[in-house]
C-alpha cells in the first residue's frame, strides 16, 4: 500500500505583477502571476534582518479569470493550491524546471479590488438576483482531458 501523502500550499503576500491571462489552445484559461512573502527575525546581534521569497502563481479556469479581473500589483491575497513543477527542454537543448503554485482558492485581503471598488460580504438587494445566477462553484483544475500538455502552454 502507498503512503499517503499532501501537497498543499497556504501563501499570504503582495502580487509582485499584475495578473497575466491567456488561453490555451484547446481553450482553457490560464492566469499567472508572480507574489511576494516576507519573514523578519533577529540575529546574533540583534540586528533586524528580512528576507522575500518570490512565488510564482498560476490559476485555470474561472479561477484565472477571476484573478485577472480582481488582482492587480501590490494587492495582499491569501493563496491556497499546490506545488506543481514542470520541465521543457530549452533552445540550446538544456533541460530547464519551472515550480509553480497551482491555485485551489484565493481571498482579497485588501478591502478594495482591481477597479478600486469596496467588497461587502452581504450583496446589495439589487445585487441578489445576479449573485444567485452566477452561485455556482468555482472549479479552476482542468477535467482530466482539459490539463493541457507541455506544448499546449502558452507561455
Amino acid at each position: 500500500m502507498a503512503a499517503r501523502s499532501l501537497n498543499k500550499v497556504q501563501l499570504i503576500g503582495n502580487l509582485t505583477r499584475d495578473p497575466e491571462l491567456r488561453y490555451t489552445n484547446s481553450g482553457a484559461a490560464v492566469a499567472t502571476f508572480g507574489m511576494a512573502t516576507n519573514k523578519s527575525w533577529k540575529d546574533d546581534k540583534g540586528e533586524l534582518k528580512e528576507l522575500a521569497e518570490f512565488h510564482n502563481i498560476v490559476a485555470w479556469s474561472k479561477m484565472a479569470e477571476i484573478c485577472q479581473q480582481l488582482l492587480a500589483k501590490g494587492m495582499k491575497v491569501y493563496i491556497e493550491g499546490s506545488l506543481n513543477t514542470r520541465n521543457w527542454e530549452a533552445d540550446d537543448g538544456s533541460k530547464r524546471y519551472k515550480t509553480e503554485v497551482r491555485v485551489n482558492d484565493m481571498i482579497l485581503l485588501d478591502n478594495k479590488g482591481k477597479q478600486g471598488v469596496g467588497f461587502t460580504e452581504q450583496p446589495t438587494d439589487d445585487k441578489k438576483e445576479e449573485v444567485k445566477k452566477d452561485s455556482e462553484p468555482v472549479k479552476d483544475t482542468p477535467s482530466k482531458d482539459e490539463d493541457p500538455l507541455e506544448e499546449d502552454l502558452p507561455f
